[in-house]
């Protein structure tokens, strides 16, 4: 398959999957009679992964060090592990706050009326708060 397909196929730049290539993040695209990238599905597997955990937000950095202990190290799997689960976590958290965000827009559209002051009664507040903070100094 070539670099146009696998674009296609996975929506992913093509730009993205020659710079995951030549990073290591990926394993070299074999090349046809031609030098054409020519994709096995080896490759689109671990382009696939790559590009979950980048969505995932993990960082090009990290994964490189993942790529290198799956490649170099049989005993790495608690290290490579450790990784995906590192940014499990951080996505998680990242999860929850959005919930929270979310929680906190839904009641304020829920009670928009009860909550959003008039421009001009919001004015006077702020005027009345500076004049209250002037009064205890």
């Amino acid at each position: 398959m070539n670099i146009k397909e696998v674009s296609e196929r996975l929506d992913i730049p093509k730009e993205t999957l020659r710079y995951w290539e030549n990073s290591g993040l990926i394993p070299e695209v074999p090349r046809n009679v031609s030098g054409y990238r020519d994709y096995t599905e080896n490759e689109i597997k671990w382009a696939l992964f790559i590009k979950a955990m980048r969505n995932a937000g993990m960082s090009v950095e990290s994964l490189i060090d993942f790529v290198s202990l799956y490649r170099e190290h049989s005993d790495s799997r608690d290290a490579q592990k450790s990784l995906v689960k590192e940014q499990y976590d951080i996505l998680l958290a990242k999860r929850n706050e959005l919930d929270k965000t979310l929680n906190y827009l839904s009641y304020k559209l829920d009670h928009f009326e009860d909550h959003v002051m008039p421009f001009l009664d919001e004015e006077e507040y702020y005027e009345l708060k500076k004049k209250k903070m002037l009064d205890k100094e």
